[in-house]
């Protein structure tokens, strides 16, 4: 491979392509001034948020794809920091009254198509994997706050 074949920036419109052959359905949209990319997988809405600006106008060297989940009701405590611990390529916050999921894709010093395209697909799976994840520790919660209720009535009888 030769560097002239390596990808050293991306724009909103190269992104939008790349997440279409994919199989997504992408509407780019624009926020405070700032061009992003709105689609969902496994029914859950996701934005693409251009970073860094390379040389080129228009151009980024990385990207960041998001999707933030409204909380309603308590979040288990430690809920983000065992995400954390569990997976390497995302990192999950709560900011304020959402859970975010972020992934970084980093273009600096240049990557293949092959790359960018992976890059999607492991932010496809971590969307699973993250769903699968609120479900278990929503699930562990309920359970818990059941034991402590029968505990509650056990030691009233």
């Amino acid at each position: 491979m030769t560097d002239s074949s390596l990808i050293l920036d991306v724009n909103a419109e190269r992104l939008q392509e790349l997440l279409q052959s994919a199989g997504y359905r992408v509407t780019v949209s624009e926020q405070n001034g700032m061009v992003q990319l709105l689609s969902a997988s496994q029914g859950v809405g996701f934005a693409v948020r251009l970073g860094n600006p390379s040389a080129e106008a228009g151009s980024y060297l990385d990207y960041t794809l998001s999707c933030a989940l409204r909380v309603q009701g308590e979040l288990p405590v430690g809920l983000a920091e065992r995400w954390n611990v569990e997976k390497r390529f995302a990192r999950l916050t709560v900011q304020g009254a959402f859970l975010v999921l972020e992934l970084d894709v980093i273009l600096a010093g240049g990557v293949s198509e092959n790359y960018l395209r992976a890059t999607a697909e492991l932010w496809d799976r971590l969307l699973q994997e993250f769903l699968l994840f609120l479900r278990a520790n929503a699930t562990g919660q309920a359970d818990a706050g059941q034991e402590q209720e029968e505990a509650a009535v056990e030691a009233a009888n």
